[in-house]
């Protein structure tokens, strides 16, 4: 054998035993000599190699005999030897082989050698897994956590290898990445840090997940959700139920004498646009009124918006044949004029002592201690949270909703009224379920508190307010009947048959005990509406007076509500503490008890098709509860929208929409302006050769609706009506008042009705023929009269292109553009004469060219 073959033999062989021991008896039993075949003495077997004589003669060279080997060795070892080594094996053992051999003597022999065996087996000799020791071509997906994607005789060890992993610990570094650090900053403190500017619902963190944000009004809304949904949004309010927040509506409280109040209020609204805060329907508390407020003794000019109100119910426990209460809800865009005028016209300029207040955080024994420990403790490792049992007391890191200036104040007392103003914005969360579906999803999501007679520990329950209410049998009695009519709307097919306006009081248990495990869709049953005659009741005369009372009105009872409300977790923990999973979960005295208030929104009420279209269910809940009553209803098959939708419903229900659709009240007129903002920096983002020639297309204010033009230019139409033509004269100037930066409406009597299909004003029964032969009211008066007439209202009729240009130069840049804008169109021939100016006739233009926002 050559030299690389006995190195490479050797190295193969190296970890071999190189003897075998046996018993000391053994040699000497035998008492004969190992021979070969031939019962010659031992020798090596000489073979015969091709190659020089030299090797031949090397390789043939006589070696001594094993027999004198083995008499220089112990006796009790018997040692054979071959080419490349000693070795024991078939051909240099004796034809006679040992008899037996002591297994003891034999392992312990060689028991360094199986505990090295033991121990390269167990240690892996590479960092990769078992299921990275495949070949390619047998990996597959999901292997590091699916054992059963391996072949079956690696699965016991990619077994062990998994749960090995789970049990074993890791050193955090002390240099952790961002989204580690993250996880153990308090996000409570931390949300709201960030919503200083803009407010942020209960629901927040839900819709930022579903929809497209945007900040409107000093809050963080959903504008419109990311997928695909106008259709969908469309059934659900026609044939199914929509699911809006609306808590970012804001929530007056006027509190004090029912005569006072009616007096101060008196001065800001009108009969003559509908029932006012005296009215007999209203005052009871049984329904919600809507009405139009002005400012103090300015109607009908100085409209401030639209605004609801709800009277608290007469004769509920509690409550005084004087004091009364009243909440105002509107719309966020019109809180500060009307918050101002209210508390001009009712004296309440003085405000009252701050009632957010920040303390000192509340510490658990545990937790004090772990402060005075503290520097003892090694800086950087992660402090475990200690359990003082159920003796420990919550700690509170939050005061109200975090977002309150403690230093601003929420209420105003008058001292010469007696009347208290209180802001409760964001102190309540306002739901709206709208379609027929919205009694089904309410009565199976909401159950009515059940009544607790029995003797219960004051001092143990946290509802101690309810407890108390349980004692009285006239509230017992009265919540009995209030959960009766909540039953019976199980079985009403639409909201659209209850009254309008109608105000239902109700005490009902933590939604989240029976939340079902997945989501479903739920129908009518009209098994609940057996009682024909309590139906029929219901939808005729609405709820009664007295089962309008709610506790919601008690501000200390909404508090009290807020804080005890048991977290998620706790209740998760209860959950999995069940004896039958998924089984109902029974807290007896320890549930939860929510007051709420039901108020039915109407629907459409103009127009023949689909009366009633739209109707549904406003809830008021209190602060802090709003999740746990958001997934319950979405849960039960409702669909959430958001400000689009909002805008759709009202335009679809024929009804106006806060703010966009009141020009003349001041948030109108700041939307208008954002508006015309937005859609001019729209207008301008798009290249010249591609943006409308408003020019050659004759609209003159292609970005806003110039209201109070057309309606001044109403006014002097019907006022040149009504002058004789010889009391014109040109240094008359404009006929009517001047009413600048004022948007003035004119009555309906005088207001000159246009036609739809020709855009032409149309007499008047009473007035003669002739009058209105021009399309301008200076055609009446002089030329020059006329002129300054035109000039005056930027968008009147023109007649002349000379006058349009005129016109042109005074209209502001918002309107035409920069040049750059309109100019800037390689459409738009150069300004170098009227003659070359795009214009039509007089006679082709009418107030509809004036046209809405593109």
């Amino acid at each position: 054998m050559s030299n690389a073959k006995e190195r490479k033999h050797a190295k193969k062989m190296r970890n071999q035993p190189t003897n075998v021991t046996l018993s000391s008896g053994f040699v000497a039993d035998s008492g004969v000599k190992h021979h070969n075949g031939g019962g010659k003495p031992f020798q090596c077997q000489k073979e015969s190699h091709p190659g020089t004589s030299r090797q031949r003669q090397t390789r043939t060279t006589h070696r001594p005999p094993a027999e004198s080997d083995a008499k220089e060795q112990p006796s009790s070892r018997v040692t054979f030897r071959k080419k490349g080594g000693w070795k024991a094996g078939p051909e240099g053992t004796s034809q006679e082989i040992p008899k037996y051999i002591t297994a003891s003597t034999f392992a312990q022999a060689r028991a360094a050698e199986i505990s090295a065996m033991l121990k390269a087996v167990t240690q892996k000799s590479s960092n990769s897994l078992v299921f990275q020791t495949l070949p390619r071509h047998m990996r597959r997906r999901a292997m590091s956590h699916n054992v059963k994607r391996l072949p079956r005789r690696l699965r016991e060890i990619a077994q062990k290898e998994a749960e090995k992993a789970v049990h074993q610990k890791k050193e955090h570094s002390k240099n952790k990445c961002h989204k580690a650090r993250r996880c153990h900053i308090n996000r409570i403190l931390e949300f709201n840090r960030r919503q200083k500017k803009n407010k942020w619902l209960e629901t927040h963190i839900w819709h930022a997940k579903r929809f497209h944000m945007v900040k409107r009004w000093g809050y963080c809304l959903g504008e419109r959700p990311t997928v695909k949904s106008h259709r969908a949004c469309y059934r659900a309010m026609t044939s199914r139920c929509l699911l809006q927040d609306l808590s970012y509506y804001c929530c007056l409280e006027l509190k004090g004498k029912e005569e006072e109040i009616l007096k101060a209020l008196s001065s800001m609204c009108s009969i003559d646009t509908g029932l006012t805060f005296a009215a007999v329907h209203y005052l009871s508390g049984k329904c919600q009124g809507s009405v139009m407020l002005y400012r103090a003794n300015k109607y009908p000019l100085e409209m401030l918006g639209p605004v609801t109100f709800m009277w608290k119910a007469q004769g509920t426990p509690g409550d005084t044949a004087e004091s009364r209460q009243l909440w105002i809800w509107l719309h966020p865009a019109l809180k500060q004029d009307i918050l101002e005028e209210v508390k001009a016209v009712c004296q309440c300029m003085e405000p009252t002592k701050a009632t957010v207040w920040i303390p000192d955080p509340l510490l658990t024994p545990s937790q004090e201690k772990s402060q005075i420990d503290l520097p003892e403790e090694k800086i950087g490792k992660k402090r475990k949270r200690k359990d003082d049992g159920e003796n420990a007391q919550p700690v509170k890191k939050v005061i109200g909703d975090g977002t309150r200036d403690p230093l601003q104040p929420y209420s105003w007392l008058s001292p010469s009224t007696g009347i208290m103003i209180r802001d409760l914005t964001m102190e309540m969360n306002r739901f709206r379920l709208i379609g027929p579906l919205s009694h089904s999803i309410l009565t199976e999501a909401l159950k009515a508190a059940s009544v607790h007679t029995e003797g219960e520990d004051m001092e143990k329950t946290p509802h101690r307010w309810w407890i108390e209410s349980c004692k009285n049998p006239d509230s017992v009695s009265l919540h009995r009947r209030q959960a009766a009519i909540f039953d019976l709307l199980g079985g009403i097919t639409s909201p659209a048959e209850i009254p309008a306006g109608t105000i239902l009081g109700l005490t009902v248990g933590d939604p989240r005990i029976n939340l079902p495990q997945k989501r479903s869709k739920v129908l009518p049953n009209p098994e609940k509406c057996q009682d024909n005659e309590k139906v029929r009741q219901l939808l005729l005369e609405g709820v009664p007076v007295e089962c309008s009372h709610s506790f919601l009105w008690n501000q200390d009872i909404s508090k009290s509500v807020t804080e005890n409300k048991i977290s998620d977790q706790d209740l998760n923990r209860k959950r999995s503490e069940l004896l039958v999973p998924g089984s109902q979960l029974f807290l007896g005295p320890h549930e939860s008890k929510v007051p709420i208030l039901l108020i039915q929104q109407p629907g459409k009420v103009t127009g023949d098709d689909q009366r009633g279209w739209g109707s549904g269910w406003d809830v008021l809940l209190p602060k802090g509860w709003g999740m746990a009553f958001w997934i319950p209803f979405i849960y039960r098959g409702a669909r959430v929208g958001g400000l689009k939708e909002t805008s759709v419903h009202s335009q679809y229900k024929r009804s106006p929409n806060v703010p966009d659709d009141f020009p003349d009240c001041p948030a109108g007129v700041l939307f208008a302006e954002e508006q015309a903002k937005h859609l001019l920096e729209k207008y301008k983002r798009r290249p010249p050769a591609k943006r409308p020639n408003y020019v050659k297309l004759g609209t003159l204010a292609p970005f806003y609706c110039p209201w109070e033009q057309l309606t001044r230019d109403w006014e002097s139409r019907v006022q040149a009506q009504e002058e004789p033509p010889a009391a014109s004269s040109p240094s008359g100037g404009e006929s009517g008042p001047s009413r600048d930066g004022v948007p003035c409406v004119p009555g309906p009597g005088r207001t000159a009705q246009l036609s739809e299909n020709q855009g032409t004003p149309l007499r008047a029964s009473s007035e003669p023929e002739g009058v209105m032969e021009t399309d301008c009211p200076a055609g009446v008066e002089p030329e020059g009269a006329g002129r300054q007439r035109a000039t005056s209202s930027r968008l009147c009729v023109l007649s002349s292109s000379a006058l349009l240009i005129s016109t042109f130069e005074e209209l502001p840049g918002m309107l035409l553009g920069e040049q750059e804008g309109l100019g800037s169109s390689p459409d738009i021939p150069p300004r170098k004469g009227p003659d070359q100016l795009p214009c039509r006739s007089s006679g082709d233009l009418d107030p509809g060219d004036w046209g809405p926002p593109a």
